[in-house]
């Protein structure tokens, strides 16, 4: 026992941690989700993609995405290999973009530094980009069944409800992950989690551990784990320009390689419309016609921005905005990453 809040579960409740596994195991048999796409043909980097994607997304928005980018990139070596406004194209919709530049850096890296095989050593999984401890334990149970614990945000509330702890959770997940059968008991701890010990309203009655849950002999079921308070949402305002040449083709500027849209394409956006015929001129492009789009509010998971496009017909007088790659004349065809509210007003745009 490695700490008091473990300690404290296990006096309160008579159940022991093998006893917990086998409940658990029970469950997983008769109702857990074994027909997934990335549970076929299982391989470390089928694995790892999935929980990659998986991250702050659900599971029924997850399989079209892993699905298209599987197809595409069915190999470490193939992603690796592809150009990163590529991967950004297959990712374009699935948000939080970091994810994507780091999977295309860890293939990178497992190319060069372990032959282009996934690791199998927990020390090495976790140096690769945008791999913590939770997802290398995923990882490396489900992919290689090693006994490693994890402790993503639906097993997090199992065992903090289980518990009724708001303490470190990791020497509990650790104490009840067992030697054996364990991709079977991580995916059933994952899963108990997004279907039954939901963060509102959980199906207790449905659950193999009401007996001994602590959270749910006291009633406190959405007390644990504990919420932080919520704050208020910060209200962001920008202009886009959907600057459309007379072939038709709209102007795209890429971003810089980190940020929220980082290595993205994205609209040219001002603060106010007085700056429109300054960033136009300043582009050696000349205003033909103005037409105010309908406004709409695109949400980050800290701040909301609202949206104001503007499509202007214009006409290019040098090549200018071709330079250093940073701006692109995109007719639709060319595979490059969008951020989500430019796909939106670029397919509204064409309907």
């Amino acid at each position: 026992m490695h700490n008091s809040c473990l300690a404290t579960c296990l006096v309160r409740n008579s159940l022991t941690p093998t006893n917990f596994q086998t409940s658990v195991l029970s469950w997983f048999k008769k109702h857990g989700r074994t027909d997934l796409p990335w549970q076929h043909a299982i391989s470390a980097y089928r694995v790892w993609l999935s929980e990659i994607m998986l991250q702050q997304t659900q599971v029924k928005t997850v399989i079209p995405y892993f699905e298209r980018f599987i197809q595409r990139f069915p190999s470490i070596a193939s992603l690796a290999e592809a150009p990163q406004d590529e991967v950004l194209h297959y990712w374009t919709g699935l948000g939080y973009y970091a994810r994507a530049r780091n999977l295309h850096a860890a293939a990178k890296m497992i190319m060069t530094q372990f032959q282009g095989v996934f690791p199998k050593d927990m020390l090495d999984i976790i140096t690769l980009p945008g791999i913590g401890r939770s997802t290398a334990g995923a990882i490396s149970s489900i992919a290689f069944n090693t006994a490693q614990p994890i402790l993503d945000g639906n097993v997090k509330r199992v065992l903090s409800r289980y518990c009724a702890s708001n303490e470190d959770l990791w020497p509990i997940a650790n104490d009840f992950t067992p030697e054996k059968n364990v991709a079977h008991y991580t995916q059933a701890m994952m899963d108990l989690g997004a279907t039954i010990c939901t963060r509102t309203k959980p199906k207790c009655n449905e659950c193999p551990l009401q007996t001994n849950c602590q959270a749910h002999q006291l009633g406190q079921e959405t007390d644990f784990p504990q919420r932080k308070p919520k704050k208020e949402t910060p209200v962001k305002k920008t202009i886009m320009l959907l600057l459309q040449n007379t072939a038709g083709e709209i102007l795209l500027v890429k971003q810089a390689p980190t940020g929220i849209w980082g290595g993205l394409w994205i609209l040219p956006q001002c603060e106010s419309t007085k700056e429109i015929s300054t960033w136009c001129r300043d582009h050696d492009l000349t205003i033909k016609k103005r037409t105010p789009l309908r406004a709409f509010r695109h949400t980050f998971s800290h701040y909301h921005l609202d949206i104001q496009p503007i499509k202007i017909t214009v006409t290019a007088t040098a090549d200018r905005v071709r330079e250093a790659g940073r701006y692109l004349w995109y007719n639709g065809t060319q595979q490059v990453g969008l951020a989500a509210p430019i796909k939106f007003l670029l397919k509204d745009l064409h309907s």
